[in-house]
């Protein structure tokens, strides 16, 4: 069975088991079929491991949904469910906390993956509550969220799955829930979960954990990022950019963020969009933008970690200005508002960390922020001359900037 693979001499269910006790969880149901005996005769009642293993047969497949059905009686409280196929290391102290305070039905671990345009896509708003499940193809553009496969469930959940009735919870019970308005959230995060599907994602994921980078990435330990101005970087300067027909993405910058995404930095976009308080473009608008620059990424096997933007603008008196948005703000760059937040979702350690812009703006917000600071040569070049300062360092576009970061000196 696909769960008893081996990655580093142990089978892939092996370090599930493990990661579920460091987190003291000590009682675990598994659900077996296809040659379930290999699985039991392996880990017996768990007492090697120092947990409490029992198993439910489910001889006739009945999808993801259906077979945890056939455990409701064993279920009193919420629970995590893996799937056995996973490889993993996330801090489960933080997203038991999560759900916790959120208090849905159910918790979804999302977060982006280089292959969006073939996945299933999640919604989420700024509370984190799930609004949509968008199954591929998808015909509009998305935010490159997908769902992880890694839930915690309220017992609430059985009363949506019919007994002994195919189903599975992505397709099937997640969506339908939503649609009535049921309250699930994602946990967004950038930590490391990957299933073993095929043979070059085993490779992949062999890879990653003899190299360190699975267990590097659980968001108990400090990440380093590398902080990404928007326009004049990412895409051509064009204002006001208010529609995705007026963004066009630079040259190289796909190949830079593919070098991130592969390093042991996260990627991560830090924007002033102040077209939204001078009324030139909605939230929707800049989200829309947002989602067109995800998608186009996604195609090239790129991706960001998280984009952060500030929609207000401090100076008054522009012709149809929105004045909910007029306000001296904590999050505009040189503030260091986006970074903050940055570092509460991300566990970043700043003094490890980069930013990279091409106005004297971001620079500034790169000292103010400690972080080290590089200016390219795109964009305004450093022309927009509201701050005297320095960067540490300069180069010609992103993607130099991220070699240097990744390849150089600083590797």
């Amino acid at each position: 069975p696909k769960p008893m693979i081996l990655l580093g001499g142990k089978p892939i269910l092996e370090y599930q088991i493990e990661l579920i006790k460091k987190y003291n969880l000590n009682d675990i149901t598994i659900l077996i079929g296809y040659k379930g005996d290999v699985i039991k005769e392996y880990f017996n009642t768990g007492k090697k491991w120092g947990v409490n293993i029992n198993y439910i047969e489910d001889p006739d497949p009945l999808g993801t949904a259906g077979s945890v059905k056939e455990i409701e009686s064993l279920i009193s409280e919420s629970f995590i469910l893996f799937y056995g196929d996973t490889i993993l290391d996330i801090d489960l102290f933080d997203l038991i906390n999560f759900h916790n305070k959120k208090g849905g039905i159910a918790t979804l671990v999302v977060h982006p993956n280089d292959h969006p345009y073939d996945s299933d896509l999640v919604a989420i708003n700024k509370n984190n509550l799930i609004t949509n499940f968008i199954s591929k193809p998808h015909k509009n553009y998305h935010r490159n969220l997908v769902n992880a496969a890694l839930y915690i469930l309220s017992p609430d959940i059985f009363k949506y799955i019919i007994k002994n009735k195919h189903s599975d919870f992505g397709r099937d019970i997640f969506p339908g829930i939503v649609s009535r308005g049921v309250h699930i959230y994602g946990y967004n995060t950038h930590e490391y979960i990957k299933d073993i599907g095929t043979v070059e994602r085993l490779q992949e994921v062999e890879k990653d954990y003899i190299s360190g980078r699975v267990r590097n990435l659980n968001k108990s330990k400090k990440q380093k990022a590398i902080f990404i101005d928007r326009d004049g970087v990412i895409n051509q300067e064009n204002d006001p950019l208010n529609s995705i027909d007026k963004f066009k993405l630079l040259s190289g910058v796909s190949d830079a963020i593919k070098i991130i995404n592969k390093s042991d930095y996260l990627s991560v976009v830090v924007t002033n969009q102040p077209i939204i308080a001078k009324n030139y473009a909605t939230e929707n608008q800049v989200n829309e933008i947002h989602n067109y620059m995800e998608s186009i990424l996604g195609h090239d096997g790129a991706f960001f970690n998280r984009i952060y933007y500030c929609p207000h603008h401090p100076e008054k008196g522009f012709e149809g200005e929105n004045p909910e948005y007029k306000v001296n703000c904590k999050c505009r760059k040189p503030n260091i508002g986006m970074i903050d937040q940055a570092v509460i979702d991300m566990n970043i350690d700043l003094n490890n960390s980069f930013i990279i812009g091409d106005r004297t703006v971001d620079i500034m917000t790169g000292i103010n922020a400690n972080l080290k600071t590089i200016l390219i040569k795109q964009g305004f070049a450093g022309n927009d001359e509201k701050f005297d300062c320095s960067p540490d360092f300069i180069f010609n576009d992103l993607l130099e900037a991220v070699e240097f970061i990744v390849f150089g000196s600083y590797k």
